[in-house]
């Protein structure tokens, strides 16, 4: 999706500078994988105030190691092992997602960190390796890095938001995690194919729609509350009369 929209713009002045909430717009909409992959991640700290911090921490690095990349992404295009690195990283969490056992609890998969700072090198690296599909795609089509540089330090900021939302929604929705997961899957398989023919990539729309039909699936059921999962049972009072009260008097002394 990137790469097309960025195709239509024949040059990078001001048509780049209107484009640009366009392209951040849909950055944060294709990012929805990696926020939840983040927000995954950081679930694997006890309170919430670890949480927020990891997701800080790992996103400044992020940050740094995204500039890096772009800065740097003429060089990193001539070498295929990076993706291929990138997308077998990311299948490993997804292995790692599914093969662990879920906490019954806060229906948690993956690992439990102990401590803030050792989540915080999973979430600035799981960033980077989703950063090598499309950041490398748009310097590849576009010689002004000012702007893609842009992008992504606002793409950061708006994947921070995102991750937060989406911790949140992670103890509501039953199968949102495990459908974030399966657009991780979607994003590894990407990149490989790419490395091994890119005419084998399928092409953007036909993935923002499987992804949104993922998603969907993902939203379909919320966790049931004890409220919920118990039926309420209404008591209807009994009135009595006081003609029932005699009948009943008569039934006891006929010995009924």
């Amino acid at each position: 999706m990137l790469d097309q929209l960025l195709e239509w713009s024949p040059n990078f002045g001001l048509d780049t500078l209107l484009l640009l909430p366009v392209l951040i717009a849909l950055e944060a909409v294709l990012s929805a994988d990696n926020a939840i992959a983040l927000a995954a991640i950081a679930q694997g700290l006890e309170s919430e105030q670890q949480q927020k911090r990891a997701l800080n921490f790992g996103l400044i690095i992020a940050f740094v190691l995204r500039m890096t990349l772009i800065l740097t992404a003429s060089w990193v295009l001539k070498f295929w092992q990076f993706e291929v690195a990138g997308a077998l990283y990311l299948l490993w969490l997804v292995y790692e997602h599914f093969s662990s056992d879920t906490d019954e609890e806060d229906h948690h998969h993956g690992p439990k960190f102990a401590s803030v700072w050792r989540a915080i090198p999973i979430i600035a690296f799981t960033d980077l390796a989703f950063s090598l599909d499309s950041v490398t795609t748009a310097i590849a089509l576009s010689d002004e890095v000012a702007i893609i540089l842009l992008g992504g330090t606002i793409g950061i900021v708006a994947l921070r938001f995102m991750a937060g939302l989406f911790i949140r929604w992670l103890d509501i929705y039953v199968y949102l995690e495990d459908a974030g997961f399966v657009t991780v899957a979607f994003v590894g398989l990407r990149l490989l194919l790419r490395v091994i023919n890119e005419s084998w990539v399928p092409p953007a729309w036909a993935m923002v729609a499987l992804i949104a039909v993922v998603f969907a699936w993902g939203f379909s059921k919320r966790v049931e509350t004890q409220d919920e999962a118990e039926p309420v049972s209404l008591k209807v009072p009994v009135i009595r009369t006081a003609e029932a009260d005699e009948e009943e008097e008569e039934k006891v002394l006929s010995g009924e």
